[in-house]
């Protein structure tokens, strides 16, 4: 299996993947009985991503599955921290010894159409006329990094999750918080990018 990059640290395995029709990936060996019904109905393209992540985790843990709950994934037996993510080609997988989040996104000029559901006006005042797809594309995909971390049915891009003022010669070290009125919990985000995808990592 052809690996297209790999961004581990100190405390996690960050590995991404590129699909290449010359690879087989059995449905039978690969998924989990337990998402049979999950998956049945996913487009084609969609299963192939989910394959992807299950390839990769054979090759780091192969005893171990992934699966939901709530519709989080998590590691059964329950021996280290998950984050996955995909966007046709590409499929990533984070195994780490603590919470972490990863987030895979194209850019993409058709999220200028949406930034009001995700970012408040006041957010937006270090964002260059001339950039703005990629630095939205950025706090977008920092969010949801963030959110595969600290989730909750209740709370929105939006109104509970932030993300500071950043230029694009400084992505690893992005200042970012997920908050309500009651506590704010600080993280520093790491983005790289490759192709015209930007892969977002928030570790714990």
């Amino acid at each position: 299996m052809p690996l297209y990059r790999d961004f581990s640290d100190d405390n996690a395995t960050i590995l991404v993947w590129k699909y290449e029709e010359s690879e087989e990936l059995d449905i039978h060996e690969l998924l989990e009985p337990e998402n049979a019904e999950k998956v049945k109905d996913y487009h084609p393209k969609k299963l192939l991503e989910v394959l992807m992540v299950r390839k990769l985790l054979k090759g780091l843990k192969p005893h171990s599955k992934i699966l939901y709950k709530e519709r989080e994934p998590f590691l059964a037996p329950k021996d280290a921290e998950i984050s996955i993510t995909h966007s046709f080609p590409f499929a990533a997988i984070a195994v780490s010894k603590n919470k972490i989040g990863i987030d895979i996104e194209k850019f993409n000029p058709k999220i200028l159409r949406v930034i009001d559901k995700f970012t408040y006006e006041n957010e937006r005042g270090f964002i260059p006329k001339d950039n703005e797809a990629a630095f939205y594309t950025i706090i977008w995909s920092v969010k949801e990094s963030m959110y595969k971390i600290h989730h909750s049915k209740y709370w929105s891009l939006k109104k509970n999750y932030e993300v500071k003022p950043f230029e694009l010669k400084h992505l690893h070290k992005i200042s970012c918080r997920v908050y309500d009125e009651q506590f704010s919990d600080e993280f520093k985000a790491r983005v790289e990018f490759f192709d015209d995808y930007c892969f977002t990592i928030v570790e714990e």
